[in-house]
């Protein structure tokens, strides 16, 4: 006869059902202390949390961050008190906006950057264009060079018509005393960038064979002046070029005698210190 399996003892202590009604109770719990954090959020310490997110994508170093109570906690980043130091960089305030005058006790005169920088410019031409002209006068050469300033540089003007014969880019034999004088001038001012350009008349060429036009035979003449001041002065070609404009940018009406003889001229500027490159 078959005997009848024997049935499983029940363990002892408390009932299986206590389990499960204490997990129960455990998830209730837990959702209770979740709906009140959540209905308790602190406004200051969240704003903070936020900024303290943002900064960490901005111009502030080190990655995330955190903020309390007005300092910074970071890797490889010190404090907060560092951004005034960055601001102060750019010329603006705490806040990102452009500095007002008032923000400290400097005074101030009202000048934009590229204003002072012109001003500077402006009085370095201006003494130097004053130092030329007495050495003008000294060498005797004040009526045949011209003398003008900007905040860039100083302008010599020298009578075109003095210097070559007609359609010839050689300087004369007896224009050689004045250029050499204005060499020696030059030379005190050896360092700054020289520049020289050509002009002449609107009288166009008749079949020369060496220039094609106006324009290359300007070109030539500010070389043949460049080369002697080189050959002859010493001064550094590497810091002084030649061009040449033709008959563009008239000084005076072509339309007689008087106005072609003041276009056919050779302008040598000198730079200041500030506009030298």
């Amino acid at each position: 006869m078959a005997r009848k399996k024997k049935e499983e003892e029940q363990a002892p202590g408390s009932p299986a059902w206590m389990a499960t009604f204490s997990d129960l109770m455990n998830l209730l719990l837990c959702f209770f202390v979740l709906l009140f954090a959540m209905s308790s959020v602190d406004q200051d310490k969240f704003e903070e949390l936020v900024a303290s997110l943002s900064a960490s994508f901005g111009i502030l170093e080190g990655g995330a961050a955190s903020v309390i109570e007005g300092s910074k906690i970071s890797t490889g980043v010190s404090d907060l008190n560092e951004l005034d130091d960055y601001y102060e960089n750019l010329g603006l305030n705490t806040e990102g906006e452009a500095k007002d005058i008032n923000d400290d006790n400097s005074e101030y005169d009202g000048d934009t950057v590229l204003e002072k920088i012109q001003k500077e410019g402006t009085a370095e031409s201006e003494k130097m264009a004053e130092e030329m002209e007495q050495e003008a006068i000294q060498k005797n050469i004040a009526g045949q060079v011209e003398i003008e300033f900007t905040a860039q540089y100083v302008q010599l003007t020298l009578n075109g018509a003095l210097l070559f014969d007609s359609a010839k880019s050689n300087i004369r034999s007896d224009a050689v005393p004045l250029v050499d004088k204005v060499g020696d001038i030059l030379m005190n001012y050896k360092g700054n960038m020289v520049e020289i350009t050509g002009f002449t008349d609107s009288v166009p060429l008749l079949d020369d064979p060496k220039y094609d036009d106006n324009w290359d035979l300007s070109s030539a003449r500010a070389k043949s002046v460049l080369m002697y001041l080189v050959n002859n002065k010493g001064m550094d070609i590497s810091i002084m070029k030649a061009s040449g404009r033709g008959e563009n940018d008239p000084i005076a009406s072509n339309d007689t005698a008087e106005g072609r003889a003041q276009n056919r001229r050779v302008e040598i500027k000198i730079y200041n210190q500030l506009n030298s490159y």
